[in-house]
């Protein structure tokens, strides 16, 4: 009898705490762009941002307008992968992190490499993306 209560203890213990896998910065960096650019689905993309972009995100509605409006880059057949991120063996102990993700697609027609910086915040165990930075070539 005793094993049956602590058996279901374990269970409802287990029950209680957050399914989802805790994911990296560059693993939300990754999501986000994979879900705009390869999958074009906003609402996938909504669950890598804060509270703030997802209404961003939900003005814009479609992929290609988040690309043209938000990101600034509009592209097809896009790789990407992690450039550079600002943390490192001190990582569990920021809260704030930028990450420069580079992607290689088509823009026009025409090979494109370009990269995108963005800015992410930590609430509780939990990345979100809160903003995409300017680009630092454009200052017109």
């Amino acid at each position: 009898m005793k094993v049956i209560a602590l058996l279901s203890l374990l269970f409802l213990a287990g029950c209680s705490q957050d399914s989802a896998p805790t994911r990296t910065p560059e693993q939300v960096s990754l999501g986000f762009f994979h879900a705009i650019y390869v999958e074009r689905d906003v609402n996938k993309a909504k669950q890598f941002v804060s509270d703030p972009m997802k209404e961003v995100l939900s003005h814009y509605y479609i992929a290609s307008a988040v690309q043209r409006h938000v990101l600034n880059l509009s592209m097809t057949e896009v790789t990407m992968e992690i450039e550079e991120i600002d943390i490192d063996f001190f990582r569990k102990f920021t809260d704030d992190v930028t990450v420069i993700v580079k992607m290689q697609g088509l823009k026009g027609g025409r090979t494109w490499i370009d990269d995108r910086t963005i800015r992410l915040h930590k609430i509780g165990s939990k990345w979100e993306i809160i903003e995409v930075l300017p680009e630092k070539g454009n200052l017109n």
